[in-house]
């Protein structure tokens, strides 16, 4: 039996009229299957309900896509909902080990700026990792790995340290842990402070706030071994 789709997913709303160019019909189905496949899950999703969803015809999805698998490949990468961190971007920061954190900070904030759908793409994410299909392990491979090894790093430079230990690695995920947490604690927040993720600007501050805390641990950690050689 196939899987019903929440109630505010019926259909998108008709307001003014759909534009027939690809990119358009691309985008409708992959926000419909980003909706559906976060609610029902990658199985129990059909590739005629997102078409339906969509208001697209279901053979668009072979086109722009190739198959179901596809078409949830293309979901799990876009870059509208799930920004990859450049860690090409964080090496050019060149040992600016606060332009690094920025960088790394605004790539777990922004998303958070379109509202609802940084809330799927995280639930997505979940339905993944206790519904593997391969995607969660592609994301390790290649974003979560390279994105900490470009913070360890950046942080390296700043400790002046030859080659990352354990503590070092710590700290990257105690870090990148902050950023983590602001997804995954979207509705706590909702529901005990909203104003302060409730606007773009309150992200920023937020953000800012980050890097400031970030920082903070970084120069306990320098502390800290400072204090360990003598």
């Amino acid at each position: 039996m196939q899987a019903a789709s929440p109630a505010d997913l019926t259909e998108f709303p008709s307001t003014k009229p759909l534009r027939s160019d690809g990119q358009e019909a691309r985008c409708r189905l992959l926000d419909a299957a980003l909706a559906l496949f976060a609610e029902n899950g990658f199985a129990k999703t059909s590739t005629r309900e997102i078409a339906r969803v969509a208001k697209a015809n279901i053979a668009s999805i072979s086109y722009y896509f190739g198959d179901k698998q596809g078409l949830y490949r293309a979901v799990f990468d876009d870059p509208r909902n799930n920004p990859a961190i450049d860690p090409q971007e964080m090496e050019r920061a060149a040992g600016d080990i606060r332009t690094t954190l920025d960088i790394l900070f605004r790539g777990f904030v922004d998303p958070l700026k379109a509202g609802d759908t940084a809330r799927q793409c995280m639930k997505l994410h979940f339905r993944e990792m206790v519904e593997p299909t391969g995607m969660w392990q592609a994301e390790i491979d290649n974003n979560i790995k390279p994105a900490h090894q470009a913070l360890v790093q950046a942080l390296c430079r700043h400790l002046g340290l030859a080659q990352a230990d354990d503590d070092v690695h710590r700290l990257a995920f105690e870090i990148t842990g902050m950023g983590i947490m602001l997804h995954v604690g979207s509705d706590v927040i909702n529901a005990i402070r909203p104003q302060l993720i409730a606007s773009p600007q309150a992200l920023d501050t937020y953000r800012a706030r980050l890097i400031d805390c970030g920082m903070t641990m970084v120069q306990a950690e320098a502390q800290r071994r400072a204090l360990a050689v003598h």
